[in-house]
């Protein structure tokens, strides 16, 4: 099979690599300003560290992808998540939060502080119930509905949840182009990269950067580790899931074996025959016997 000519952009070194440097900040702006659709536009972008527990950062416990904050100090962060994780949108809220925190200094009052905005792209459904695979989730009033607080917002990109194909390329808008970008990019042939752009400069200079012949060797060659990791990860954690599947399969015969060997003791109490007891519960007359020799030890 011939490699693909373009990266997989879910790949962790090539999302930094797009959507965290200093040359790529217009592709970074172009996104954000797309997916937020925000009253005001982002004109510019400035990194912050992704390091938000300095004291905890050797045990990666609170390290994001991309986190950076536009021309009027508003926050973003962006993480792009391939595995699912287990509370992974109560860290999604604690990572925005400390974001909204980490703002407050003893020169800043409470009314200087800015929003923040959280971002994933997840390579699976934290919100499998959800019918729209972009979802915005802030501070509303539970009564009327009303997004009286718009201090901490969050997206996510569920991309399972993305349906279309190459075949609807021509009719996307820019928030489903990009969704196309994060789910096909490493399918989309050269041909079709002018209908998965639309003509648009800056998300082609997204495919170009995906461009393997614009890697070094040795860039290349992490790229591929990662990719191998990242395989290795999943085959451990399928291997987890079917040896956790069998183990409570087992589990579950177990206790109905026991519920049935309690229920049989109870009816022999009762007087209940022994071939009607078998017929009830699905024993053997010879293991129901064995109950009523052992009930009367």
């Amino acid at each position: 099979m011939v490699a693909s000519k373009f990266l997989n952009p879910r790949n962790d070194l090539v999302f930094k690599r797009i959507f965290g440097s200093e040359k790529n900040k217009d592709i970074l702006i172009h996104f954000l300003t797309d997916i937020l659709d925000r009253p005001s536009p982002i004109t510019e972008v400035t990194f912050l560290t992704t390091v938000q527990d300095p004291e905890i950062a050797p045990l990666r416990v609170s390290i994001i992808d991309v986190m950076c904050e536009d021309q009027n100090k508003n926050r973003f962060i962006i993480e792009m998540q391939i595995s699912h994780e287990k509370g992974f949108d109560r860290r999604a809220l604690y990572y925005a939060a400390r974001a909204y925190c980490s703002q407050r200094t003893s020169n800043k009052k409470f009314h200087h502080l800015k929003d923040v905005y959280f971002l994933a792209i997840t390579d699976f459904t934290p919100f499998p119930k959800k019918k729209s695979w972009l979802s915005r989730i802030g501070l509303k009033d539970l009564d009327t509905n009303e997004h009286d607080i718009d201090a901490i917002q969050l997206f996510f990109i569920q991309l399972p949840l993305f349906k279309k194909t190459k075949k609807d390329l021509e009719t996307m808008t820019l928030r489903e182009k990009w969704a196309y970008f994060f789910k096909y990019a490493d399918e989309t042939s050269e041909a079709d990269v002018e209908k998965a752009t639309g003509g648009d400069g800056i998300i082609k200079k997204a495919y170009e950067a995906l461009d393997r012949f614009s890697w070094t060797e040795k860039e290349l060659n992490y790229y591929e580790s990662v990719e191998m990791k990242k395989a290795a990860d999943e085959a451990v954690l399928e291997a987890a899931y079917e040896k956790g599947e069998e183990k409570g399969r087992q589990e579950e015969m177990r206790k109905a074996a026991q519920g049935m060997r309690k229920a049989a003791q109870g009816m022999l109490n009762h007087g209940i025959p022994v071939e009607e007891i078998a017929n009830i519960t699905g024993l053997s007359e010879a293991e129901v016997r064995v109950f009523s020799v052992l009930s009367k030890k």
